[in-house]
This record gives C-alpha cells, structure tokens and sequence, in this order.
C-alpha cells in the first residue's frame, strides 16, 4: 500500500497537474503511526540478535524464539494496538476536523442505513471476505507452484496486490479527481492498520488459539523493505504536495523490493 498505491496516486493524480496538495497535519500524523511501528517491528528483532539468536530465513517457519521474546512481542502488540486506538480517538473525535476539513461544508444526506443494518452488512461481507481470501490464498499457491514462484514471493507481492485491488483502485481514482487526501489517507491509512493492528492482534490470538506463540520477528529482507518503504514514504509526505516524478520514485523502490524478494 505504502508504495504501489500512494506512488500509483501520486503519478496518476500528477500526470496533468504541476503539484496537487493534501493536508499535512493529517499525513504527518499518519507517518508517525507508521515510524512507531516500523521501531516496534525492529526492535523484538534486535532483542533477538543480541542475545545470540538469530532471525529467521526466507520462507522458514520458526515457532521456538524463547519465552522472553514471546513476551517481549505479547507487549509490544498491546502497545500498538494501544496507539493505534489513540489514533482513531485523535481521528474520529478531538481532532476530527483536521483530517476532514470540509466536513461543515458537506449536505446532510437523509435516507440513509440504519446502525442495525450497516452492522449486519459489515459482518456479512467480513465473512465473505474471510472465504473469499481463504479461496483466493490456496489458489495463488497451486499457481505459484506450477510457475516457479516462491511461496515468500507470493505472499509479500502477488497476495498483496491482488487482495488491495480494490482499494488500489479506489485510490488511484481519487487522486485523478485531484482529491489526493483521500488518496494519502487510503494508502497511509491502511498500512498502518495492517502494522499496529492486524499483526498485534495475530500475536494476541496465536496465544490464545494458536498451537505456538507468535513472535513479532522478521527475516532480514521483510525488515529491511519496510524500513525503506516507511522512510521514502514519510519524506514525500512532509511538504503536503505531490507531484508525478514522486509517484515514480514510489514506484521504482517498489520494483527494486520486488526484484530482491523474488531472487531471494
């Protein structure tokens, strides 16, 4: 998300425009988010080298980290999802109007659903969702078999893209119409939705109902692309401006990520 669908926005939304602008507070805040799980991501990692272990390789499935550093990540995981609810709180309610500046300005729409009924939807397409993603997972592995493709290839690239296509879209779209704070807020958004609050809650459930623990601890590539992907990203978002060529530098470290992952 972080690169391919706000680089994807920025170059799209840039093509016939010289700079577009997008609130920088909000984006500001968003990169934040982001550098605070990129530091509790890395650390559980550093943890584990310095006292004599060592990360896990490409495709491996370690299980056996260590009672501290299960601990170590079982915290960790509170903690993020601890921030991420504070930053819904600092979203949603005390400072709402940062992140949605025209909201005064919008009409009052009538005829909308109800609590009761938005609910049930919500659940309903979570489920299916949840059968769809299962179906779609085993498929791309049968295909990645017959083509060659590593199963850490397939799930860091091919599952990724094919599983935000919608949402891929939806940004790409927005930031043509020259609304690039959707667009920001739709790929920053949800990438750290995905590292302060899915992971952590993987780590919580997997003690729960999990045969085994488990531990916020990478492999060296998956640390080392986030690290620059989080990076790049903060530094093209602290001007509140964008324009085509930083869609393309957004894209062209996506590419080099891909090129590593798929001969790793």
């Amino acid at each position: 998300n972080i690169l391919l669908v706000l680089g994807a926005a920025m170059l799209v939304g840039g093509l016939k425009r010289d700079k577009q602008e997008f609130n920088r507070t909000a984006a500001n805040a968003q990169s934040v988010m982001l550098l605070l799980a990129l530091c509790a991501l890395i650390l559980p990692a550093v943890f584990q080298l310095v006292h004599g272990g060592g990360l896990p390789g490409v495709g491996e499935e370690r299980v056996n980290f260590g009672s501290d550093l299960e601990r170590l990540s079982f915290a960790v995981a509170i903690v993020l999802m601890a921030s991420y609810a504070a930053g819904l709180l600092f979203s949603l309610k005390t400072h709402r109007g940062v992140f949605n500046p025209f909201e005064g300005e919008e009409e009052e729409h009538e005829g909308g659903w109800s609590m009761k009924r938005s609910i049930v939807s919500l659940a309903t397409a979570a489920v299916l969702v949840g059968v769809m993603s299962e179906v779609l997972v085993g498929s791309i592995s049968e295909a990645s078999e017959t083509i060659g493709l590593s199963q850490f290839f397939v799930g860091v690239f091919v599952v990724a893209i094919v599983g935000n296509a919608a949402e891929h879209w939806v940004a790409v779209l927005v930031a043509a119409k020259d609304k690039m704070d959707l667009a920001v807020s739709i790929a920053i958004g949800s990438s750290a939705q995905i590292a302060l609050f899915v992971a952590p809650l993987l780590v919580l459930l997997s003690f729960v109902i999990g045969p085994n623990p488990m531990a916020l601890v990478f492999n060296g590539y998956e640390l080392g692309g986030l690290l620059f992907a989080v990076l790049i990203a903060n530094f093209v978002t602290q001007d509140g401006e964008s324009n085509w060529f930083e869609g393309v530098q957004l894209l062209s470290l996506y590419v080099v990520l891909g090129l590593v992952f798929y001969f790793a």
